[in-house]
């Protein structure tokens, strides 16, 4: 494989929501290429970029993947992104390292859901697009309908660069309205365009658009505008040149038509790539922090610098372990390097250098600044983390994924799937960014957490196809606390005689509520050796003990004040045992007296909605004992910010994703816990009883 030079480097993200046909079109670009011997498609399960077993048989992309090829002497790097709701995430890894994204619009459908999301992460991380119209041979595709439809969204300087040739299931090429030459394609062919004279019903239109196109060009460029006022027109390689320019500034996102299925477009799209989109260099430098102080610093993307590498993407292989897979933001780098990760704060040494096509790894014998690569077995280095040479050391931000959102009680089916989940846990989320796997301290539970119930349900499936683990999936418990409402006292006295010596503690203790988050206070007024210091701490221990389990429904008792003031002793029979149980019992009697009631979680919850969906989301949120604090705007979108209990959190996306077409999205973050209303209480108290009364009556 050729060794390629930052300026011959293109990367671009392939990004749009589901069934807009992203990874046909990558395979519509490697087959065109030479790089793939078929036109591979996701529904027969030969795409290079769907190889997982899950998105084989689901024909859908779940992870984002890589692939190159070679065009005209440059290296075209390629991510295709998944774009279904709960793996859009991966979208966002892959624009932080993509210097170009197309974006990819249905055209029977216009702008989605997931468009309208990818643009802002792309808008995020200043990322130049490209809109495709994708599918132009579809019944009911219509280039002006699409139009309408990303212009509304996204404004008029989405403008088109192409025109169809033909519509539908006529659709055999386009017209490049800058240079106003038409190419046509054979269906299903090589994907190399052929030059054909543009039909006369398309010259008035293409004339027109050719004028605007020009305009527009000339608005962001004041020596063409200057031009332009003089000359009425500019030159071919002026409107490139500035074509260029304000694509690399965001100020154009030029629009351009393909059939991806048919292999109709990949040529001139490719040739696009080459010309005017930005090589890594062009795209600028990069902000990073310096390792000692946290001071921003610059990165240029250059040869001339020690290396510096930033890892936005982890693969857990059964056979090879770990891959990260790596842009170099600057320096060049061969194999057998020592590095340092500054996240991990350890040296890692860098074995062979890979490119990245699909599941296959091809060694290159140097990597330049600005090219993506896979380096295998690095010990202690994940995705978000920076590598750096020891010499100028350097920490890249990592990529903000946002939070998970759903939550399931995850366990093992058998004893031998027991002995290997953990292991299978950990490789997992070191692959995927969004899935977090916690023990609940209260509970006792394993939690996998993430976007979505599919996000969810494919992990388990990558559980078992992957690392042959089996799981089930159930509603996590909610982890209740019980606390007091009132101050109480009681005694607590253990005696035992039973032949030889006895056991003897006495002690009285006085319960008094916190405020809410103030956990646990314990404090003595012993006067005059009612009882011996020895023996004081041994009360509280037994006070510790019991608060584990609370009265009500065996909840952990919180937000408490405990004085011990009294009690009495026996010279011979008293022990530190003896005062742990009497300190338990006089515990458990105040509880009683002291108003004990139940407390749920409650989370800080931020809902992004449509504005249209906005009532029908805060009636929901009000059947769920939502307390709002307030409505923002954020873009297009409206943002609830409320405080809702995680019990009804639990199955609130499912809900939210009715509601807005899946427009809708949350985020939420544990903020305090708050008394359970009595009715609903009860409920929880009685089944807990009856699951107690169970296990008993099991054991």
């Amino acid at each position: 494989m050729a060794v390629y030079t930052t300026d011959r480097i293109r990367n671009v993200a392939i990004v749009g929501h589901g069934t807009t046909g992203k990874t046909t079109l990558v395979s519509s670009f490697l087959y065109t290429a030479g790089q793939a011997d078929r036109l591979g498609l996701p529904d027969d399960g030969h795409a290079v970029t769907d190889f997982t077993d899950e998105e084989i048989e689901h024909r859908r992309s779940f992870y984002s993947a890589l692939a190159y090829l070679e065009w005209k002497k440059n290296k075209i790097n390629l991510i295709d992104t998944p774009g279904y709701g709960a793996f859009i995430f991966e979208a966002r890894g892959a624009l932080r390292v993509a210097d170009a994204a197309l974006v990819l619009v249905d055209a029977t459908a216009g702008v989605e859901v997931m468009t309208e999301k990818v643009w802002k992460f792309a808008e995020n991380e200043n990322v130049p697009c490209m809109i495709v119209f994708n599918k132009m041979d579809r019944e009911r595709a219509n280039f002006d309908t699409a139009l309408a439809s990303i212009q509304a969204s996204f404004g008029r300087t989405a403008f088109p660069i192409h025109l169809p040739l033909g519509q539908e299931a006529d659709f055999k090429g386009v017209v490049d309205i800058l240079r106003k030459k038409a190419y046509a394609f054979e269906v299903g062919g090589k994907g190399k365009p052929q030059e054909v004279a543009i039909p006369g019903e398309l010259q008035a239109r293409v004339d027109e658009f050719h004028e605007k196109l020009v305009e527009l060009i000339a608005e962001n460029d004041e020596a063409l505008m200057e031009k332009y006022f003089e000359t009425g027109d500019l030159t071919e390689a002026e409107l490139l040149g500035g074509l260029k320019k304000a694509f690399i500034a965001r100020q154009i996102f030029p629009v351009v038509c393909t059939s991806a299925v048919g292999n109709i477009g990949a040529g001139v799209l490719l040739d696009a790539m080459v010309e005017w989109f930005p090589n890594p260099a062009e795209r600028g430098a990069v902000e990073a922090e310096a390792v000692d102080g946290g001071d921003k610093v610059v990165v240029e993307v250059t040869d001339e610098a020690p290396f510096a590498g930033f890892v936005f993407k982890t693969i857990s292989d059964p056979y090879t372990g770990r891959i990260s897979v790596l842009k170099a933001y600057r320096g060049r780098l061969q194999p057998d390097t020592v590095v340092v990760n500054t996240v991990q704060e350890v040296q890692e040494k860098i074995g062979a250098l890979n490119l990245v096509l699909g599941k296959q790894l091809k060694t290159v014998p140097e990597i330049h600044a600005g090219d993506l690569f896979a380096v295998t077995k690095l010990k202690e280095t994940y995705t978000g983390d920076t590598l750096c040479a020891p010499e100028q050391k350097v920490r890249f931000k990592p990529v903000e994924y946002g939070k998970q959102v759903i939550f399931f009680a995850i366990e093992p089916k058998t004893r031998a799937d027991e002995d290997k989940l953990s292991n299978a846990l950990h490789r997992l989320t070191e692959e995927d960014p969004m899935l977090k796997i916690e023990r609940d301290p209260q509970t006792k539970e394993l939690i996998i957490s993430g976007t979505g119930d599919l996000h969810i349900r494919i992990a388990v499936e990558r559980l078992k196809n992957k690392f042959g683990v089996d799981v089930e999936l159930r509603k996590p418990k909610i982890p209740y606390r019980e606390t007091i409402k009132k101050v109480a006292e009681a005694q607590g006295k253990y005696k035992k005689q039973s032949g030889g010596r006895g056991q003897y503690g006495d002690c009285w203790i006085r319960i008094e509520p916190l405020p809410r988050g103030s956990d646990f206070q314990f404090e003595e007024t012993i006067f005059g050796g009612a009882i011996p210091k020895q023996y004081i701490p041994a009360v509280e221990k037994g006070i510790l003990e019991a608060r584990e389990h609370g009265i009500l429904a065996g909840y952990k008792v919180v937000d408490f004040k405990v004085t011990l003031y009294d009690g009495s002793y026996h010279e011979v029979d008293s022990s530190d045992l003896a005062f742990k149980i009497a300190g338990s019992m006089a515990f458990k009697k105040a509880m009683e007296k002291a108003n004990p009631v139940l407390l749920e979680p409650v989370m800080k919850v931020e809902i992004f909605v449509p504005e249209e969906n906005l009532g029908d989301v805060m009636g929901e949120l009000n059947s769920r004992r939502a307390r709002i604090l307030g409505v923002d705007r954020a873009g297009s979108m409206q943002v609830i910010r409320a405080h809702v209990p995680l019990a009804e959190m639990l199955d609130f996306n499912p809900a939210l994703t009715s509601i807005t077409g899946a427009r809708g999205y949350f985020e939420m973050e544990f903020d305090h816990y708050d008394e359970v209303p009595p009715h609903i209480a009860q409920k929880i108290i009685e089944e807990a009883r009856k699951a107690q009364e169970e296990g008993e009556s099991h054991g």
